[in-house]
């Protein structure tokens, strides 16, 4: 085997093959011709694809938190809505396979262990801006996540790709809609 190989070190070069060909191609055999070894060799450090996989989506959510805490630092409102979207927008475009990864449906020991959690935090901090009660702070997460992670997935799927205007236009405009409707929640 390789030296230094470490589940670390095989879980960020999974991270990279799920950018470059795709979060589905990824495989322990894929990563074992990656660094030109056999796959048993792999099996010290991870238990099997899924395992691989599970490793990569923990590593994408946990860099998503990191930079949604830096962007929301220090504002508010619909700058912090602005800021909040834009970081998980960006990073689909910059890391493709990781932003499937950060998709992948962890068993909820994992789940409640990983970054996930403080993506709740980080999408109430935001809402607080907007005066937002339970069970309607829950609902607006839940929206958040639906149009964030809906608006990216049409995206980077060519499904705007063949009319104008321009998608960064739609989206600042789907912004300035979830901010408006954020100010003025419909009552029960």
């Amino acid at each position: 085997m390789k030296a230094g190989l470490s589940r670390e070190r095989l879980v960020r070069a999974g991270a990279e093959l799920a950018d470059e060909a795709g979060f589905d191609q990824v495989t322990v055999s894929a990563l074992a011709r990656r660094f030109d070894v056999k796959v048993a060799s792999l099996y010290s450090h991870l238990k099997n694809s899924r395992d691989l996989r599970t490793g990569i989506a923990l590593l994408a959510l946990e860099e998503l938190a990191d930079r949604a805490a830096e962007a929301l630092a220090g504002r508010a409102g619909k700058e912090a809505l602005t800021a909040l979207a834009d970081v998980y927008r960006d990073y689909a475009h910059e890391h493709p396979g990781r932003y499937a990864a950060a998709q992948l449906r962890l068993d909820p020991e994992t789940a409640a262990a990983s970054a996930g959690v403080r993506h709740a935090r980080l999408a109430r901090a935001v809402l607080r801006g907007y005066d937002l009660d339970e069970p309607d702070q829950t609902h607006a997460v839940r929206l958040l996540g639906s149009v964030f992670h809906g608006y990216v997935s049409l995206e980077m799927g060519g499904g705007f790709s063949h009319s104008a205007p321009d998608t960064r236009e739609t989206w600042s405009r789907t912004l300035d809609a979830l901010d408006a409707l954020l100010r003025n929640w419909p009552d029960p």
